[in-house]
């Protein structure tokens, strides 16, 4: 079987044989696979071995966001061809190194979800420890890992890359997408005259698109299956960003618990696939594997912020649901950047309650209450237990 084997603590670019941080159809393939082979690749962590165990937040603070995203890849996929559906099976998913990494990014260098209402850096460091992480930066909790990859694809095509470029570069200009960045590019086995030709066409790893790219979704553990889009011959597949647990949205952009990893993976083709199933973009098939919790404190937002009333706005009311979770929190001993760390790091599961109710969206967080070392639930007057644990 081929091992794909990183340098774990050690920058993309002082290995840059093994993939590359920027998406672009000519990047040359790593190695080929058929289908029905299996293969383990080891990715680093997002954030390009830029953070390090220690109790200063300065690293999270100073941060460099352009070298983000070290994907091992591409894959040449034998008899792929544009128009087929690639599936990618997630056979197992493990930590190579004992210690992860959360954080909150300050404001003034990328922010996050919450940025208007936690501006400066923060982080944790989590040990850890077979199915478990803990953290001295978040003490009291420890969480049940569901190990996943933030960010999977195939290369997309000539047009698709310059589809990406065209639609992005009006957002990129009021600095609300990320343009191609040729200074911190990786593109693996390429120089010179053609690497800066491809390094300024090449798109940020940043959000997902049609091939796949940083989904951040947390359910695609052990057990996964994946179809992808093929639009390069070969289809060019590549991962990263492996999070040891997250919670539905990753709300701090840094807010998974991000680790250097090892993924086993199992490869298949569809031929015509596309076309078959009617198929522009990446379909899931997420797996069975879940942290066994039983309770849940579940918190409530509307598209109300601040006195004003964004129509039925989704994306403000689960952010109002974050807050009110984060505030109910600091009863319980944790500052708000702990809190809204360990909501982002923790297998929280995010829900739209109702998108029909003219003007408010509504929509939920509720956090797994077995994390605690304490009981976080309200009390009433009658009994300190929930009325389940009342005789």
């Amino acid at each position: 079987m081929q091992h794909f084997t990183i340098k774990p603590g050690v920058p993309l670019a002082e290995q840059a044989e093994l993939g590359h941080n920027r998406w672009h159809p000519d990047i040359p393939f790593l190695s080929r696979v058929r289908p029905g082979e299996e293969i383990i690749i080891e990715t680093l962590d997002f954030l390009d071995a830029q953070i390090l165990d220690n109790d200063d937040v300065a690293d999270v603070r100073d941060v460099d966001l352009t070298r983000a995203h070290p994907l091992t890849g591409p894959f040449y996929v034998e008899g792929a061809e544009p128009g087929d559906l690639l599936v990618i099976d997630l056979l197992d998913i493990k930590p190579i190194t004992p210690v992860g990494f959360s954080g909150v990014f300050a404001k003034s260098n990328g922010g996050g979800f919450l940025a208007d209402y936690f501006p400066d850096a923060a982080k944790a460091i989590w040990d850890l420890k077979g199915l478990y992480a803990t953290s001295r930066h978040i003490p009291g909790v420890r969480i049940a890992g569901l190990t996943h990859p933030g960010l999977m694809g195939c290369l997309p095509s000539h047009d698709l890359l310059a589809e990406w470029n065209r639609r992005e570069a009006p957002l990129a200009k009021l600095d609300l997408a990320k343009p191609p960045e040729p200074k911190t590019a990786v593109l693996r086995g390429v120089k010179g005259a053609e690497f800066d030709r491809m390094a300024r066409e090449a798109a940020r790893t940043v959000p997902p698109r049609e091939h796949g790219g940083n989904t951040d979704i947390k359910d695609l553990s052990t057990g996964t299956r994946i179809f992808f889009p093929v639009y390069v011959k070969g289809a060019g597949f590549s991962m990263g960003d492996l999070h040891f647990s997250q919670g539905d949205g990753e709300i701090g952009f840094c807010g998974a618990i991000e680790m250097d990893g090892a993924t086993h993976v199992g490869f298949d083709l569809i031929k015509g696939g596309m076309a078959k199933y009617n198929l522009s973009a990446p379909i899931f098939m997420p797996s069975v594997v879940k942290p066994h919790y039983s309770r849940y404190l579940t918190f409530e937002g509307i598209s109300v912020e601040n006195g004003k009333n964004y129509y039925m706005d989704a994306t403000v009311a689960y952010r109002q649901a974050c807050l009110k979770a984060i505030d109910y929190l600091t009863n319980f001993g944790l500052t708000g950047p702990q809190a809204y760390m360990l909501l982002t790091a923790a297998p929280v599961e995010g829900r739209i309650g109702g998108i029909v109710d003219i003007p408010n969206c509504a929509a939920t967080v509720s956090i797994p209450t077995e994390i605690f070392d304490q009981d976080i639930t309200p009390k009433g007057m009658l009994n300190d237990k929930p009325y389940w644990g009342r005789k």
